[in-house]
């Protein structure tokens, strides 16, 4: 015996949510449903649908048919449709009657995270869509708040075997691009943004260019969004940035202001960290402290 605990098997996303591989491989009812015994969730994390990409989807269903069968759950009155709301309103667009159906028994938490699940694995989701709907899986998959799942995450990241938990976010990552520990490290840190920021990203604007911008000082940030508006190429937008900065710039002490200004992050913190912060604030250098006061 070496003690090693050995890991759960490597599944689908969906799979990890439920938990286990017998509840995945237990036969299931499939068929075809009635287009008008579906209805939408409330739990659907995706509120608007392109009309145009809409027209796109229903020619395709015209040629050849929903290839991938909508997830449902029965409830009272029809079938809810927790998985694929997009091929269903396409489908009717495209005259169907019947679509093919795969039925599960889910409870809200899995239909939620079922319905993330897919959201988050289409190809144009944007990268604040992307970010907040993975926030949110985490909370999910740990049972914690959206606003304690960042602490969390943090916490699991710095562990050297985050056991179950770590287990299960391996589950529910697979097969959304990434893994959840590339997601903490790498792209968390985007909800620290100002907001002009992030809704430059819920725009579209391209994610480095904006993290190029939100170097700059605050004061400067939204007109050198009006200038990626306007079509200001990366050189352009770099030398601007590098001239705002000036020389005697310090872009760590600069970050840590901009963070602590966030009233949101502070918010979101679990207490532990909290308290945390204030210990390291009352360590602050003497002449940040007379600033702070106003001498």
């Amino acid at each position: 015996m070496t003690g090693k605990k050995s890991r759960a098997p490597r599944l689908s996303g969906l799979e990890g949510l439920l938990g286990s591989t017998a509840a995945m491989t237990r036969p299931q009812p499939a068929g075809t449903l009635p287009v008008t015994d579906l209805h939408p969730s409330a739990l659907q994390p995706r509120r608007s649908f392109d009309e145009a990409s809409l027209t796109r989807l229903a020619d395709s269903i015209r040629a050849e048919g929903v290839l991938q069968p909508l997830l449902v759950r029965p409830v009272e009155g029809g079938h809810e449709i927790v998985a694929g709301e997009r091929r269903w309103r396409a489908a009717q667009l495209a005259g169907l009657t019947e679509v093919p159906v795969l039925i599960r028994e889910l409870d809200d938490t899995q239909a939620r995270a079922a319905a993330l699940i897919e959201n988050l694995q289409r190809e144009n989701l944007n990268v604040i869509d992307e970010v907040e709907g993975k926030l949110e899986l985490v909370a999910l998959g740990l049972g914690t708040r959206v606003g304690e799942a960042r602490g969390r995450l943090m916490q699991l990241l710095k562990a050297a075997d985050g056991g179950e938990d770590a287990d299960r976010l391996d589950l529910m990552f697979t097969g959304l691009g990434e893994t959840w520990q590339s997601f903490a490290k790498n792209k968390l840190r985007i909800l620290n943004w100002p907001e002009p920021l992030l809704a430059a990203l819920r725009e579209g604007l391209p994610r480095r260019l904006v993290e190029l911008i939100g170097r700059a000082p605050e004061a400067h940030q939204e007109r050198l969004l009006v200038m990626l508006r306007s079509g200001s190429s990366r050189e352009e937008l770099t030398a601007e940035v590098t001239r705002l900065g000036g020389a005697g710039e310090r872009p760590q002490a600069a970050r840590v202001a901009q963070v602590l200004g966030r009233r949101r992050w502070l918010d979101a913190l679990p207490e532990k960290d909290q308290r945390d912060v204030e210990k390291w604030l009352a360590r602050m250098p003497a002449a940040l402290r007379a600033a702070l006061d106003g001498r």
